[in-house]
């Protein structure tokens, strides 16, 4: 996450800006070779394969995010047991999840955008008009085209090769962008998304990515330490943890002093009996 990384994304980002928006119908011809016109439209839809790769590509993310989920909620519950991952790792992968595929994507852009999906356009059999990726005013009510929600999540693999080890960094973002292409071809090829779609989801992605590693990791203003974030989570999670223990312990004593009472009142009345 250096500012090479950031002017190759904002070099694809505006050549692809550029170059649809002089050609708009380039999407068009690039959605093309995967429709049928004679047979199910979007073949890809169907297909097992392409089906496939699909789930992949939804489930592998929820998984990574719902593993990282699962390590924030054991240090909320246990909050004097270190974190398995370093805590701006946490912080990184939960806060660029939330940012770029949630609240860019799939609440500010999706449902606001209104550009038709491949599979809606009048060019292949839709109702829709088609709209270049820059004009929001298609037909589509909502869920629409730009930016495509399932490669953002895709892309967003790139914040977990920015946490990961040095020597395997560089394999791991390349993992991240092949991962990130491949679902959008899955999409692309299934009549979801047009070509512009997935590569801003991937461009707007990496710069939610960019930003938010500069401020928990790089910008000497905002940078934090893991320690920092575990005490965080700590000031939080301790008090109500503490009075917790409290309660058990209270609970503990009770139930001590009841067990004494008993056995004190048996051992009085087996006294009183053998007199």
């Amino acid at each position: 996450m250096n500012r090479s990384g950031l002017v190759i994304a904002l070099v694809i980002g505006v050549c692809t800006g550029v170059l649809f928006a002089l050609y708009p119908r380039l999407d068009l011809g690039i959605s093309a070779p995967f429709f049928d016109p004679n047979g199910i439209g979007f073949w890809a839809r169907a297909h097992p394969n392409w089906l496939w790769g699909r789930w992949i590509g939804i489930w592998l993310p929820t998984v990574l995010a719902i593993a990282i989920v699962l390590v924030l909620v054991v240090k909320l519950v246990l909050p004097r047991r270190r974190m398995p991952i370093p805590g701006r790792a946490v912080l990184l992968l939960l806060s660029t999840l939330a940012l770029g595929p949630g609240l860019l994507a799939n609440v500010i852009l999706k449902d606001n955008w209104s550009r038709p999906r491949p599979i809606d356009v009048t060019e292949f059999q839709g109702e829709e008009h088609f709209v270049p990726w820059w004009d929001p005013r298609g037909d589509c009510p909502k869920n629409c085209s730009f930016i495509a929600g399932e490669p953002s999540g895709a892309f967003w693999t790139l914040a977990v090769a920015a946490v990961t080890p040095p020597p395997w960094q560089a394999l791991a973002y390349g993992a991240a962008l092949l991962f990130g292409a491949g679902v959008g071809l899955v999409r692309l090829a299934g009549g979801g998304h047009f070509a512009s779609d997935i590569v801003f989801s991937g461009v707007f992605t990496f710069l939610v990515i960019w930003v938010m590693h500069g401020l928990i990791y790089r910008w000497r203003a905002t940078r934090i330490t893991d320690q920092q974030v575990e005490r965080a989570i700590e000031r939080v999670a301790l008090p109500p943890y503490e009075a917790m223990e409290r309660l058990i312990r209270r609970a503990g004593d009770g139930l001590r002093r009841e067990r004494s009472c008993a056995v004190t009142a048996q051992r009085l009345h087996g006294e009183a009996f053998s007199l």
